[in-house]
């Protein structure tokens, strides 16, 4: 398993420079069939990021620019009358892909975000009263823009709660920066970039991960880190059942790509933040930023061994 993750974040690292753990981490959600949130400020290589994994993975990709007037309709798709035919029929929008970038995401109405909804929690999306299944993998990657700058529209909790995982790239460390601004921008070499995994591979990788083994000591652990945030007066609210099973499920898939079969408290401490992050936030914050800070306390305040 870990020369297959190597080989991958090596292809997508040839044109997203200098984010090895960013990468590793948007796998991890792939294969743990959940879904990915990017937020940062723009130009910081987001859609890069997901145009190369679509790339390496050999994905159908679609991509959908999120503004202030896209429709639910521009996204699932809609039922046009044939006259020649008289009936409708329905001409599907870009859901209907295995790698959808909602690029932007915060900049449409809530209306429009809950399009995503059911697509992305049952994998299906209901039309006119017809459940139609979507193509399997379907990994979502949508990209925000911080919620100071205008024209955004918050998510709401049950949207939030649809991603697995919330990741910063950040800005690049000097030493890449200075290699981006002396060469070619390597956005060039999308287009080069290969397979590295076969469809069986990744549904087999799906299947290694739910066997992947927690001892009791372990669960102890993530069970105290949940009572913290459930207890603590810092936390409006906790995390949820929801929650913690998506952490459980991240970290075994985490455990597997670094050819483990079992998990260690370091799979947890890695992944929390990335994983719960956007689910909690303290009483004064209604942007979901304060999270990140609540959940380092909470890795600072409780023991690994009770």
């Amino acid at each position: 398993m870990e020369p297959l993750v190597s080989s991958l974040v090596a292809e997508v690292s040839k044109v997203v420079l200098g984010k090895e753990l960013q990468v590793k981490m948007a796998l991890a959600c792939l294969f743990s069939q959940g879904h990915l949130l990017i937020e940062d400020q723009p130009g910081m290589g987001k859609t890069t990021l997901a145009q190369s994994l679509a790339r390496v993975l050999g994905l159908q990709y679609a991509r959908v620019q999120f503004t202030s007037d896209l429709l639910p309709a521009d996204i699932i798709g809609v039922s046009v009358f044939d006259q020649q035919n008289t009936r409708f029929e329905f001409h599907p929008g870009p859901i209907f892909t295995q790698l959808l970038l909602a690029d932007e995401i915060n900049r449409t109405s809530p209306k429009t975000q809950s399009a995503l909804l059911e697509a992305m929690e049952e994998r299906q999306v209901t039309i006119d009263g017809e459940t139609r299944i979507l193509p399997q993998p379907f990994f979502v990657i949508a990209t925000q823009n911080p919620s100071s700058q205008d024209g955004t529209f918050p998510l709401p909790e049950s949207q939030l709660d649809r991603f697995l995982m919330r990741i910063c790239l950040g800005y690049p460390d000097p030493g890449v920066e200075r290699q981006l601004l002396a060469g070619v921008d390597p956005r060039a070499k999308l287009d080069s970039l290969r397979c590295r995994i076969k469809p069986q591979q990744l549904a087999a990788i799906v299947e290694a991960a739910n066997k992947v083994q927690a001892s009791p000591a372990l669960l102890d652990y993530v069970q105290r880190l949940i009572q913290y945030t459930r207890t603590s007066a810092e936390f409006a609210f906790g995390i949820s059942t929801r929650g913690a099973l998506s952490l459980m499920r991240c970290a075994r898939t985490w455990a597997l790509m670094h050819g483990r079969s079992h998990l260690v408290p370091e799979d947890i401490q890695t992944l929390l933040p990335a994983v719960v992050g956007h689910r909690v936030r303290d009483f004064a914050d209604y942007t979901g930023q304060s999270g990140l800070a609540l959940v380092e306390r909470a890795l600072e305040n409780v023991e690994v061994i009770g």
